[in-house]
């Protein structure tokens, strides 16, 4: 929370919190305020033709998605004249995801799926309605699109849709989508349930938080989720001990977990409920020593020319951190966009993703990353390789 330039603020970490047992006291507070001026300046100022920064800058619409639960994190209801123009924003955003998908739903979201569930869960939370083909094109895919459920990625997905439908069913905003609703719903569960590993996670450790929000909190309790649901919370125990999660957007999905809450109980948020005060962790200065450096091979495939530099870095780095040095000592070129578990990749070399691609990450051998850009720590002579691959 101390981190408050606009790159680094993120709402996903006030929601987390706020969804914990545990607070910030005046921190807390100036944290939602930063977000507040951050977000408002950014989204509504006018549009600038000067070059792509401005827009670069700006949150992409999963962000405000976000920045609507945070409000709602704190009992607020987005309104007024600023508010109605982000709920617009919002809205369009849909609007336009419901055109790229298409009337007979051949196309994909500009974005991805995630965020379109995370669109409607957050418009619905506060009340706000979006049109019944919005919902529809959602529950399509729920229904008819069987790689929405192929890795851990699509675990994350499914979960968010999940809640997104969870929300829509305890407001009732879409009455004539009910049935389609609660069948929806049914299904995403005993998919995720499928997806369980056997070491207990859904999909992945990374994965597993978000699909641990939508089953705790599901309205059709069974024995068979009752005892995947402990089996997954035994195995994110176990992974706290040996501190897999580092990356505070990652922490910020798993607190609610950790306090049997999920996004969905932000359509009725108890702010009255005692939050014991949070203590900042104390620090050892750190001894100075020389640092150990690290080399990594850091290879570019999948386009014209290809790309194979050695790249040396403190030891510890992370792969932002390699791909920044590679940038500021060589001809490589990377652009990133923020989500919800961190940064990703969208441009690599000036080649940019198009709608049916994207930039996968490869550690050797050819095994595909699981964690983000700012997460994972390559170790030395290890090969890291970017591709871009089509879906």
């Amino acid at each position: 929370m101390d981190r408050l330039s606009p790159e680094q603020l993120n709402p996903s970490i006030y929601v987390g919190l706020r969804l914990s047992s545990l607070q910030a006291g005046a921190k807390e507070a100036h944290y939602l305020h930063s977000l507040k001026l951050s977000y408002q300046q950014s989204l509504l100022r006018p549009a600038s033709n000067k070059d792509d920064n401005d827009s670069e800058a700006k949150p992409s619409m999963g962000q405000l998605a976000l920045y609507l639960l945070a409000l709602r994190a704190n009992c607020e209801f987005i309104g007024g004249r600023k508010g109605d123009r982000l709920v617009s924003q919002l809205k369009r955003f849909l609007e336009d995801e419901k055109r790229a998908i298409g009337h007979n739903h051949q196309g994909h979201p500009r974005t991805s799926y995630y965020q379109y569930s995370l669109g409607i869960l957050a418009l619905c939370v506060h009340q706000k309605r979006v049109h019944d083909s919005v919902v529809g094109k959602l529950l399509y895919a729920v229904e008819h699109k069987p790689h929405l459920l192929q890795d851990h990625v699509s675990v994350d997905t499914m979960a968010m849709a999940g809640m997104a439908f969870s929300c829509l069913e305890l407001s009732n905003l879409n009455p004539k989508q009910r049935n389609r609703i609660n069948l929806a719903l049914k299904r995403v569960q005993e998919k995720i349930l499928k997806a369980q590993t056997p070491e207990g996670y859904f999909g992945n450790v990374y994965s597993t938080p978000l699909a641990l929000q939508l089953l705790m909190g599901s309205l059709r309790p069974s024995v068979e989720l009752g005892t995947a649901c402990l089996k997954a919370k035994a195995a994110l125990q176990a992974s706290l001990q040996h501190k897999t999660f580092q990356n505070p957007l990652m922490i910020s999905q798993l607190l609610p977990v950790l306090n049997q809450k999920s996004y969905v109980d932000l359509i009725s948020p108890d702010c009255q409920a005692p939050r014991a005060l949070l203590e900042p962790a104390l620090e050892t200065p750190p001894q100075a020593k020389v640092p150990k450096f690290i080399d990594v091979l850091l290879k570019v495939s999948g386009i014209s020319p290809s790309y194979r530099h050695s790249v040396s870095v403190p030891a510890g780095s992370s792969l932002e951190d390699i791909l920044k040095n590679a940038q500021e000592h060589g001809r490589f070129r990377f652009r990133t966009q923020a989500s919800l578990s961190g940064p990703f990749l969208t441009s690599v070399l000036g080649r940019k993703a198009g709608e049916r691609e994207f930039w996968q990450v490869l550690r050797d051998p050819d095994t595909p990353l699981q964690q983000g850009i700012a997460d994972y720590r390559p170790k030395d002579g290890e090969t890291i390789e970017l591709r871009l691959v089509g879906w």
